[in-house]
């Protein structure tokens, strides 16, 4: 658990579950807070996928910081390109359906941003990953059957890699597999312990 006398507690800028499980594996306190950021403002100013990853993990870390100035704060997103193209959540499961439709027996990338503002004074640190997925083919009833049984409807990319979402997939090239379901580990490891966390 993190020491009582370290000076800056933990807070993890998200209400994911799946960023709030992959944390818990260090072994170190935190709580989490939502950012209620307005996403629409940043998504419609930028182009570039990294870019706009980047832009949100630091605006919802940016976000709690004001709140929590005491804390060190982590912030995450995830933006989906297929090619030129930007995805993000379907917000329902025929959006879903059609977002996998469109995805079927081809190759995304799926950029992972994180973010650490901290209450020292010291520069805000944001890094990305990017992962390289290529789906299988897939025909509609597949699709169907793994949206009803997943319901991905508030994942970008419309899967859940972390449960039935794995077998659509032909092919995974990543660095960290924890950034895949959103907050990479060993990079966020490294700068906590730097910090001076005691992870192990």
């Amino acid at each position: 658990m993190l020491e009582s006398t370290h000076p800056a507690p933990l807070i993890l800028a998200s209400t994911s579950s799946g960023r709030r499980d992959l944390l818990r594996r260090l072994g170190i306190e935190f709580t989490q807070v939502p950012s209620l950021v307005d996403e629409a403002p940043l998504q419609a100013k930028a182009s570039d996928p990294i870019e706009l990853a980047s832009s949100l993990a630091l605006a919802k870390a940016s976000a709690v910081s004001k709140k929590h100035p005491q804390a060190l704060i982590i912030g995450g997103d995830q933006v989906l390109a297929l090619g030129d193209q930007l995805l993000g959540k379907p917000g329902s499961k025929p959006a879903a359906v059609e977002q996998l439709m469109l995805l079927a027996g081809r190759s995304h990338q799926l950029i992972t941003a994180s973010a650490l503002v901290g209450p020292d004074g010291t520069p805000p640190e944001v890094w990305v990953e990017v992962a390289q997925m290529t789906l299988a083919p897939l025909d509609r009833a597949t699709i169907e059957r793994y949206v009803d049984a997943d319901d991905p409807s508030h994942c970008a990319g419309s899967y859940k890699l972390e449960a039935k979402g794995i077998t659509l997939f032909e092919r995974i090239e990543c660095e960290d597999w924890n950034g895949i379901v959103g907050l990479p580990l060993m990079g966020l490891a490294r700068r906590l312990r730097a910090r001076g966390y005691p992870l192990p």
